[in-house]
């Protein structure tokens, strides 16, 4: 059933992600896994055309290989290849110099995998569209707001429910660009 589908790999997320933070809060980390996890449920929600099981375990391990000393072989020990083909396409590839490079890499590594990898990159970058770190210049908000256009424009066609709450996020973020 998904949701002990879902407390197993939000247990795991949050046993690998334990001492990490939400970037600029004081909030456990497992915070932004859940709400991605909720971005997919509601899309699910609103159209039931992808496997919600697969989606929600990718959603809540999305960050466990780039962020924690997670090995992919043990994703797929835990919980398949399918769901560890997923996180691992959602990792960027530290080989590469430039993020530019990494992310255009992992875009086209998403876009190799189902549709439920896609539609989790989308969820994560409608969760991470709020308001930007004080700390952050003018340029880094600018190309973050750029990387969420070009994943929108990627990933389009992958949930139109998705693809709109990012469209949405997209056009409220501008704000922080002026």
């Amino acid at each position: 059933m998904t949701q002990e589908l879902y407390q197993n790999a939000l247990k795991f997320a949050g046993e690998k992600h334990k001492n990490q933070k939400v970037p600029g809060t004081n909030s456990n980390y497992v915070v932004h896994l859940s709400n991605v996890a909720m971005e997919v449920l509601l899309a699910y929600n609103a159209a039931p055309l992808f496997n919600l099981n697969d989606a929600v375990q990718v959603a809540l391990l999305h960050d466990t290989l780039e962020d924690t000393e997670t090995e992919y072989a043990e994703l797929v020990a835990r919980f398949g290849e399918k769901v560890a083909l997923g996180v691992r396409a959602l990792t960027k590839n530290n080989n590469l110099s430039s993020k530019k490079e990494k992310m255009a890499d992992s875009l086209n590594r998403i876009n190799q995998q189902e549709k439920e990898v896609a539609i989790v990159k989308l969820a994560d970058r409608i969760t991470n569209l709020q308001a930007p770190p004080s700390h952050w210049e003018k340029d880094k908000i600018l190309n973050y707001l750029k990387e969420a256009q070009l994943i929108n424009e990627t990933l389009r066609g992958k949930n139109e429910y998705l693809n709109q709450r990012l469209e949405d996020k997209i056009r409220d973020y501008k704000k922080y660009t002026q």
